[in-house]
């Protein structure tokens, strides 16, 4: 006897992948947010390069808001920077820095979703959140000396700043640069603003200091 085939209701649904469907909506929404930036692309249209329906991503993060945030929250996911000795530090950021921003490197699609979102007064409040979270506070958990918040600051403009000049203007001095000579003149600079103990006093300070003595 010929078994009769099952209805559609009688069989078995295929088990979704919800970790592996969140991952692509992310993969997706980073690329989307970075070369079109917030207000240039729509839930849709990231949907469909994750191979989903928009209802799918809103089921999964709830709006395009929270969509940013999250896809935000993966690219300062990796927190190994901070893991090592505060002694190298500043040598593990030059040597990434320059990493990303070489000749044979790709385009930092961090900095393009910092250019490109930042316009939009929330995404830039997520960023900034985001930033404050994941690379300040640890930073500045890092620093000896004063005002350790201002120098964290100047230290991410100084690094955000060199790849803009070089990925985006296109500087030549900075594309004609030797990778060793660039990432050790940028240590140096890292090394004072992290730890101030290191820095040399100004010729000006001493003489003040040596007058108040006198």
């Amino acid at each position: 006897m010929t078994e009769k085939p099952r209805s559609p209701r009688h069989q078995p649904r295929r088990p979704r992948n919800a970790v592996a469907t969140r991952e692509a909506i992310l993969r997706s929404a980073l690329a989307a947010f970075a070369h079109q930036g917030y207000d240039g692309v729509g839930v849709r249209e990231i949907a469909q390069t994750a191979g989903v329906t928009a209802v799918l991503v809103n089921r999964y993060f709830g709006s395009k808001e929270r969509l940013f945030a999250a896809a935000v929250e993966t690219m300062f996911a990796d927190s190994s920077l901070f893991a090592g000795d505060a002694s190298t530090l500043a040598q593990r950021l030059a040597e990434l820095v320059v990493t990303k921003s070489g000749k044979d490197g790709h385009p930092s699609d961090p900095l393009l979703l910092l250019l490109r979102s930042a316009p939009n007064p929330r995404a830039a409040e997520i960023l900034r959140d985001r930033i404050a979270r994941h690379c300040e506070r640890p930073l500045k958990s890092f620093m000896r000396g004063p005002k350790r918040g201002e120098r964290a600051a100047i230290v991410l403009a100084l690094i955000v700043g060199l790849q803009l000049f070089h990925k985006v203007i296109g500087n030549k001095a900075l594309a004609d640069a030797n990778g060793t000579s660039l990432s050790g003149d940028l240590k140096l600079m890292l090394e004072r603003l992290i730890d101030t103990s290191t820095c040399p006093e100004s010729p000006l300070r001493t003489r003040r200091v040596e007058k108040r003595n006198h």
